[in-house]
């Protein structure tokens, strides 16, 4: 997608100040923890480093800059997928933003080209691998005024998703003049975050490092064996939580195939996603976003391709490679605020598998770091405690216990008391197996086995709840016709804020967090015209 300026949009203008951006383009009126930090930083022409967590707002530390600085934003993004769902985000606020990857034909890329060359874009993405060759040179003709390196972590070695071609970004400093370099991850610890600013070579950056406790983040733990049957549990569990999205991580491509064809049969609305589903993958994807389908069950191929604020639970098929990986995964989950359940299935024959996976040829030193960090995954998900508590002091944060947010400080099993899904009441009435490999029913974990509690979504009651779906039936439709995620249009904590308030004018639905005037000209008509039938 190509979005110079986003339809129904002047030329916004350059200037002002970051809380005028904020306000105006964003419809918020407090920047998060880091924002403003970084943001500042970069206005100053200073390098940055932010570690914030995943639903921190880690992009607008690039995008506000971009409006208020003179020339192009170029802003590095690992998949295309993500730098998709950002563009389609940004064009909805009026930006004037562009992609360039290997999917365009040779004239359209020729003309973004040109529009580049003369300064008509606020930011223009592009992949790490993108940056080789010719396209480097060119660019430095284009007025960059700084670079955002998103998922930095990619560029250490020492970092859970390690990418080669992230290592080439280390001279672009130079290359475009000394720009400010601005890095941003979610997942590093201070020793990733070292290498990062001496990768980039970065110069006395400034730097934030957020928190990574995310109490809306609902941790549950099982662990496999002693008869339990994963996949009837994952069945019946997304079954009980019918039009509410999630996402099941499942360590291999056969385990993707077989558990999505498994819930399908079962009645849950669920797609398959890895990286050998070339032609389906992007069609999969979509679906899931646009609330087509419930469900997406993946490899790590998911991971960073995600941007959807709804996702309201998390499930880990089989345990993660190590802890940063498992807390970028389940940092998809829940990040407009509510609250969002994440279940940790795990067991040490997980541990095997991925030794299994281990590169003869890699140097050893890196091989016995991967595994160190394989088992500290392990005993992590099988120590008793706060399990907030143990995740975020892997990251060198203290906290105390959580007190309710996960299964070891006497959250409510979220397995516990869910009815038999259809489908695997008929197979057993065959007597056939369950299959699927072994993995615990309720109870292998550490949780209670009290009634499982009402679902994650903040509750609405009476005339709220049903304007709050009628806002959600508009959103999906104006969405579709624009070819957009419905997150793009609103999200679901400001849908839920226009049900609550009831605001009957252009004033009071400005008042509302995540509407700004940008999108109050493109989609508030539409939406004070529900709200006033009633």
């Amino acid at each position: 997608m190509d979005a110079r300026v986003g339809p129904l949009f002047p030329d916004p203008p350059r200037g002002g100040t970051p809380h005028e951006v904020l306000r105006d383009v964003y419809g918020f009126r407090e920047f998060r923890p880091g924002q403003l930090v970084l943001i500042e930083a970069v206005l100053a022409g200073r390098d940055a480093i932010g570690v914030m967590p995943t639903g921190a707002g880690k992009s607008l530390t690039f995008q506000i800059p971009a409006r208020l600085l003179g020339g192009t934003a170029l802003v590095v993004s690992p998949l295309l997928s993500l730098m998709k769902d950002q563009v389609d985000g940004l064009a909805a606020k009026g930006f004037r933003v562009t992609v360039l990857n290997s999917t365009l034909g040779q004239e359209e890329r020729r003309a973004r080209l040109a529009a580049l060359r003369r300064g008509e874009y606020e930011l223009c993405y592009v992949s790490p691998e993108g940056l080789d060759g010719w396209l480097r040179d060119f660019l430095r003709g284009c007025g960059i005024s700084f670079v955002a390196v998103d998922e930095a972590h990619c560029i250490s070695q020492w970092g859970h998703d390690f990418r080669p071609a992230y290592r080439r970004l280390r001279e672009l400093k130079q290359h475009f003049g000394g720009v400010p370099i601005l890095a941003l991850t979610a997942t590093a610890t201070r020793r990733v975050a070292g290498d990062i600013i001496g990768q980039l070579g970065m110069h006395k950056p400034a730097g934030f490092m957020g928190s990574f406790f995310r109490p809306n983040l609902k941790l549950h733990g099982y662990r496999k064996g002693d008869g339990r049957e994963v996949r009837d549990e994952i069945l019946r569990y997304a079954a009980a939580r019918r039009g509410q999205s999630g996402i099941v991580y499942c360590l291999s491509r056969r385990g993707v195939e077989g558990l999505a064809d498994f819930l399908r049969r079962g009645g849950v609305r669920a797609l398959p996603y890895h990286a050998g589903l070339e032609r389906e993958r992007a069609a999969h994807q979509d679906a899931f976003v646009s609330g087509e389908v419930d469900v997406m069950v993946a490899t790590i191929a998911f991971g960073m391709g995600i941007d959807k604020p709804d996702i309201r639970w998390v499930v880990h098929r089989d345990m993660p490679r190590n802890v940063e990986g498992w807390y970028q995964e389940i940092g998809r989950a829940g990040r407009d605020g509510a609250d969002a359940d994440c279940l940790l299935y795990y067991s040490w024959a997980d541990v095997i598998t991925y030794e299994r996976f281990l590169d003869p040829e890699t140097d050893a030193a890196i091989n016995a770091d991967v595994q160190r960090r394989t088992v500290e995954m392990f005993r992590l998900a099988d120590a008793r405690g706060c399990r907030h508590r143990a995740l975020v002091g892997y990251f060198g944060e203290k906290i105390d216990d959580c007190g309710s947010a996960c299964d070891g400080c006497g959250r409510p099993d979220a397995l516990a008391d869910l009815a038999p899904a259809p489908a695997v009441t008929r197979r057993r009435r065959r007597g056939e197996a369950s299959g699927g490999g072994a993995a615990g029913g309720a109870g292998g974990g550490r949780g209670g086995r009290s009634a499982l509690g009402a679902p994650p979504v903040p509750a609405l009651a009476g005339a709220a709840a049903e304007t709050f779906q009628r806002l959600r039936e508009l959103r999906r439709t104006l969405a579709a016709e624009e070819g957009v995620p419905a997150y793009v249009v609103f999200n679901d904590a400001t849908l839920r804020a226009m049900a609550e308030l009831r605001p009957r004018n252009e004033q009071e639905l400005l008042r509302i967090g995540g509407v700004g005037p940008a999108k109050l000209q493109r989609y508030g008509g539409a939406f004070l015209r529900l709200l006033r039938e009633g």
